[in-house]
């Protein structure tokens, strides 16, 4: 789904009802078999979903890219999250 949330971004009520529907979004498109990521891959506000859609495929795309890019240099600390 591509979805533009318009919101007040100075009410804090209405960040937290924006955050509440794209978290349910989000978890539906997983339901759904669908994902959590776009065509131009997962961004900051939806790294957050990346587990819950692949598991522990996380930690071995995690492998993959510490293997190829040790300094962190390409996308630096916002493609995958820390373990956990």
């Amino acid at each position: 789904f591509h979805v533009l949330v318009l919101m007040d971004v100075n009410d804090p009520k209405e960040i937290a009802l924006s955050e509440k529907f794209v978290a349910r979004l989000n978890m539906r498109a997983i339901a759904m078999e669908g994902t959590c990521t776009g065509e131009h891959g997962i961004g900051q506000g939806k790294i957050g979903f990346l587990r819950h859609e692949l598991g522990h495929g996380v930690d071995i795309m995690r492998t993959i890219k510490q293997a190829l890019d040790p300094l962190d240099i390409m996308n630096p600390g916002k493609i995958l999250p820390a373990a956990g």
